[in-house]
């Protein structure tokens, strides 16, 4: 097994580790729901501390349960790791490009691939001599 092999599987096992072993270990704060958002503590710690305090401005769309809620998060998810997975392959693509475009220019300086004939010889139809 090689050894980028091996780091990838052993990634692998660390993100499954910290996907399951909070769900496994139950782990939160106690209350009912214990995986709440930073917003649902931040509001309970705001009404807890200064129960005066008046919202500086309300949602512009309140979804009608928690589940499309999650969706919509979900879906805000999956777009921008679209467009991160978009922008790093795209630099991958043009990496690669300009790799291969060096290394097609270092090529007829080294001997080629033409088999010994000039290049003006191959274009032009006229077959270098001892040539088929």
């Amino acid at each position: 097994m090689s050894r980028n092999t091996r780091i990838n599987l052993l990634l692998l096992l660390v993100v499954a580790a910290l996907a399951v072993l909070p769900l496994a270990l139950g782990l939160g704060d106690g209350k009912e729901e214990p995986f709440t958002g930073a917003d649902a503590q931040a509001e309970t710690a705001i009404a807890e501390n200064a129960p005066q305090y008046e919202p500086w401005f309300s949602p512009l769309y309140e979804p009608p349960s928690g589940e499309i809620e999650s969706a919509l998060f979900s879906l805000q998810a999956a777009i921008g790791a679209g467009v991160l997975a978009y922008y790093f392959g795209l630099r991958r693509g043009r990496r690669q490009g300009e790799e291969r475009a060096r290394a097609a220019a270092a090529a007829p300086e080294a001997g080629g691939a033409n088999d010994g004939g000039d290049a003006a010889d191959m274009t032009s139809g006229v077959r270098p001599a001892g040539g088929e």
